[in-house]
């Protein structure tokens, strides 16, 4: 009988970044040192802009670049980046995929899995301008969201107001609005699991 071939291994960078499937991803870009105002740009690319991502030297994008999605300073950052990190090793392994320990000083940009970025820059959006105090309880209504409504979040907010600048206005404030702002209560509505459920995925799932 002949042996069946050996599964092939997915190649993975940064954070489930799969360099040779994907067609979008995301960047995010920690400058060196540990100033709390410095801040961290998270930036999103498309075909070309593919090649090599994460593996260059890159600038820090200007605040008018299209493809920058999130400016949010280091303080903040640290406040939620170690909680997502988390959320998405989690899903990672589960998909068979190589998890990725969080560093707050990366020696290079992170490339991120499109579906995580998207995640991401819903959390970001929702604490940018929020006060420190609010990040544990946008944590929370964060996760009480399955991964499928993060990504329906993010596709209403980019189509308007999803550059980095477009801060404090229509679907931006809303975000604000709706998970920094608005007090978690243990208990209150769906759990993840009837959230998930109801939506008919699982929260496991990463969308290429």
């Amino acid at each position: 009988m002949a042996r069946a071939p050996a599964s092939v291994t997915r190649k993975v960078v940064g954070l489930g970044f799969l360099p040779e499937e994907a067609r979008h991803g995301f960047l995010i870009d920690v400058p060196k040192g540990s100033a709390a105002s410095e801040m961290i740009c998270i930036t999103e690319h498309r075909g070309n802009d593919l090649d090599h991502l994460g593996a260059r030297a890159v600038d820090a994008p200007q605040p008018n670049d299209p493809a920058l999605r999130v400016v949010i300073d280091r303080a903040r950052w640290l406040a939620l980046a170690p909680a997502f990190w988390d959320e998405a090793n989690r899903r990672l392994r589960a998909n068979g995929l190589p998890v990725a320990k969080f560093q707050k000083n990366p020696s290079k940009p992170v490339p991120v899995h499109p579906s995580l970025g998207k995640e991401l820059c819903i959390l970001c959006w929702a604490v940018e301008d929020a006060s420190p105090d609010d990040i544990p309880n946008a944590l929370h209504n964060w996760e009480t969201l399955a991964p499928e409504e993060r990504w329906w979040l993010f596709t209403m907010t980019v189509a308007t107001t999803g550059q980095a600048m477009q801060k404090g206005i229509g679907w931006r404030k809303a975000l604000r609005a709706a998970l920094a702002d608005n007090p978690f209560v243990k208990g209150e509505g769906l759990s993840p699991r009837a959230r998930r459920e109801l939506l008919g995925h699982s929260q496991l799932s990463l969308s290429l």
